[in-house]
């Protein structure tokens, strides 16, 4: 995961993305966005819970993401779960496509953010896990957590 420095305000993140995906690759993608859905943004109104990725004509779209109505808006507000375009170089958007076509293979969204005033989301390919799976992840931190906790007892007790 990319470390987060003071340019970075994290807006939303996919929190079930890591546990329900194996994720390889992640890029970073501007996002097309209009006026009143940068305020909500800025108001930390967005939902990255069920969204996805999808290549369609050479362009990369996030579907399903929920970003509620902005409070002080007019008629001219968003459609809150209307597709957004994002903003990635050819080469990107190509290398995208073909993962996306590989079987299996996801395009999730992982988080949202600002970087220097723009808005720009993660997003990581992905191979969903089985149950199975998951529930070896689980137990493996679990392993970890009480070997961690086993050496800092046996520091504090030396």
């Amino acid at each position: 995961m990319a470390k987060e420095n003071s340019a970075h305000k994290l807006i939303a993140s996919n929190k079930l993305a890591r546990v329900n995906y194996d994720i390889d690759d992640i890029y970073e993608a501007g996002i097309v966005l209009s006026g009143t859905e940068v305020k909500a943004l800025r108001a930390g109104k967005a939902n990255l819970k069920d969204s996805y990725a999808v290549v369609k004509d050479d362009e990369v779209y996030l579907r399903e993401m929920h970003i509620s109505h902005y409070d002080h808006g007019n008629r001219f507000n968003h459609e809150p779960l209307r597709a957004r375009k994002l903003l990635l170089h050819r080469r990107e958007i190509r290398k995208l496509y073909g993962k996306s076509r590989e079987k299996g293979l996801a395009l999730v969204p992982l988080r949202l953010y600002f970087k220097n005033g723009l808005v720009k989301v993660e997003i990581g390919i992905g191979k969903g896990k089985k149950l199975h799976d998951r529930r070896q992840d689980i137990k493996q931190r679990e392993e970890r957590r009480s070997i961690a906790r086993d050496f800092k007892s046996k520091r504090i007790k030396v």
